[in-house]
């Protein structure tokens, strides 16, 4: 069965300018993927067209009338504004349209909107943001990457369960280590929320590896490093902010003079190969788990490339069942969880 992906055109910082052209490169090397391009139908064709592209059984497109501004408060996004790309694009999922949805636009309008529309898994009381960070070793999954604030130690463990069932099945892994990030690996380290939450991991069957601290989110010594959405997302945010001054460091230096401009350009192959390790738009597309529908939110300002990444991602997600991995585990973990939600 061909696996069909909907797509917010309209969200994002630059819109259909990314999105379309993103899509159709995806088109290339997936022919059995179907793409339902959501938003305003003339702009939408007129990008198509601006790239000798037309609409097809596997490139439709869907007419939506409204858009949601990246600014927008997430409570107006979702009374206000139910025909907008992105409420439509997570109702193609919540009606069976689609296999999933993929949007560049306000985290906390698509996180607002796809928990009203599609509901929460049974055992999962709020859904968490997971996205991949680049490690020593490889990659990593980390959540909650900013949905939620203030956690308890049960959220946690759900986030745990959802985590290790992504990376099951993204990374064909029977048992994924998952890490508790906190101030020390002790024991009697951080707050009671994370002590109590260490206490619940040890219990729940998982492969836990025990508390990690930051610098262990890119040694690589888990292959899930679960915290609050607190955290996570200024985990995030410096790490991004790390690699940007990084890039910038090294282009100070390499333009200090001509000696060390010829020394630039001789390592040209070597700062080439490192960006490409450490570029963002690699890992972009985050998804929103423990949700009844697979939704996969994009950074507001990636490019054709990183928007590509995240339609591959919702695509992987859908072929590698983790939906389904993610409520046989819940279940399997018998109404303790659930109750505990």
């Amino acid at each position: 069965m061909d696996t069909t992906v909907a797509i917010d055109c309209m969200g994002g910082d630059h819109g259909p300018g990314v999105t379309v052209p993103a899509a159709l490169n995806f088109q290339k090397s997936h022919r059995h993927g179907k793409l339902i391009l959501v938003g305003l139908q003339d702009v939408i064709e007129a990008e198509l067209r601006a790239r000798h592209a037309a609409p097809g059984p596997n490139l439709l497109v869907h007419n939506a009338t409204q858009e949601v501004g990246m600014e927008e408060a997430p409570a107006s996004a979702l009374r206000g504004k139910k025909d907008s790309s992105m409420r439509v694009a997570v109702n193609l999922v919540k009606n069976g349209k689609a296999h999933a949805c993929v949007s560049a636009g306000n985290t906390g309008a698509l996180m607002a909107i796809s928990r009203f529309v599609l509901k929460t898994l049974p055992g999962i009381d709020r859904p968490a943001i997971a996205g991949i960070m680049p490690t020593m070793k490889g990659e990593a999954y980390m959540l909650d990457l900013g949905a939620n604030v203030n956690c308890t130690p049960e959220h946690l463990l759900q986030f745990a369960i959802m985590g290790a069932m992504l990376v099951s099945a993204m990374q064909h892994k029977e048992r994924p280590s998952i890490g508790l990030l906190n101030i020390g690996e002790e024991d009697i380290k951080g707050n009671e929320v994370v002590k109590q939450a260490a206490e619940l991991l040890r219990a729940s069957g998982l492969n836990f590896y025990g508390n990690v601290e930051g610098d262990d989110i890119f040694k690589g010594t888990t292959d899930v490093v679960v915290c609050d959405g607190f955290v996570g997302n200024v985990a995030l945010k410096t790490a991004e902010g790390v690699a940007k001054m990084l890039r910038a460091f090294l282009i100070d230096e390499f333009e200090r003079n001509w000696f060390t401009y010829l020394c630039g350009l001789m390592a040209v192959p070597v700062l080439s190969a490192f960006k490409r390790r450490v570029d963002p738009a690699r890992y972009n597309g985050a998804s929103l788990l423990g949700l009844k529908g697979i939704v996969v939110k994009s950074h507001g300002s990636a490019d054709s490339f990183g928007f590509e990444n995240a339609i591959e991602c919702a695509f992987d997600e859908v072929r590698e069942g983790v939906l389904q991995r993610i409520s046989q585990r819940l279940a399997a973990a018998g109404p303790s969880t659930a109750e505990a939600a």
